[in-house]
């Protein structure tokens, strides 16, 4: 990708999105939550009655995914078909479920070229990928790579407060099971060489965009 690239990678609840949506928008670049796209297969899958875990299936109706995200950081809109499904993919049901895509290896695949479709698509300067193999698999090469992390606890609460109709128990539950079974296909714990790790666990928000705008002001020139 010539496309000027700012890599974040981190668990769930570590604060990916969030923080690099405003990173973005302080550089003046493109914004791309790659963990959307996995959300919105789900809902798509669910919603034409499929089974998200036959593999064989889903490797097969990918082509067929009907899926658009906007790539501007103050403007979060995803849809399917051209259903908006923005706040749908939040639901609590998508993400006890995303996991099952999330191991398909071809699922996988198709989404690293559909992520870097879009990043190349991109008009802006530069754009910040974020999700859970984009320090690795989608982008090894980005001008800035980052993985941002939390302790187990500070993501359980900053993730209970963000999935719609979920209890502390039920996230807790959640994001274990997902981090367990994410974490056979891909590393998303452990920086890998040359990749800057961020722990949030002790920062507020704006001290946590502040510490990964430093390390892409570091990497690249900015506009």
């Amino acid at each position: 990708m010539s496309t000027l690239i700012v890599a974040v990678d981190g668990p769930a609840g570590s604060g990916k999105s969030s923080v690099s949506r405003a990173v973005a928008t302080r550089c003046g670049f493109g914004f791309l939550d790659t963990g959307a796209a996995y959300r919105a297969l789900i809902w798509w899958l669910l919603e034409t009655n499929v089974d998200p875990a036959d593999q064989a299936r889903v490797a097969a109706l990918l082509p067929e995914f009907p899926y658009a995200i906007s790539i501007e950081p103050s403007h979060e809109a995803v849809t399917v078909d051209g259903t908006d499904i923005t706040t749908a993919i939040r639901e609590s049901r998508i993400s006890d479920a995303v996991s099952a895509v999330a191991v398909n290896l071809e699922v996988r695949a198709f989404m690293k070229d559909l992520t870097r479709r879009l990043a190349a698509e991109c008009e802006k300067p530069g754009i910040v990928i974020e999700g859970r193999d984009i320090t690795t698999v989608v982008a090894p090469d980005a001008q800035a790579r980052i993985l941002l992390t939390a302790r187990e606890e500070v993501r359980l609460a900053r993730r209970a407060g963000e999935v719609a109709g979920a209890s502390l128990a039920d996230t807790q539950r959640s994001l274990r099971a997902r981090d367990t079974k994410d974490s056979s296909v891909v590393n998303f714990l452990t920086a890998a060489p040359g990749v800057v790790p961020v722990d949030s666990s002790d920062l507020n928000f704006d001290q946590t965009v502040d510490a990964v705008y430093d390390i892409v002001r570091a990497k690249v020139s900015l506009p």
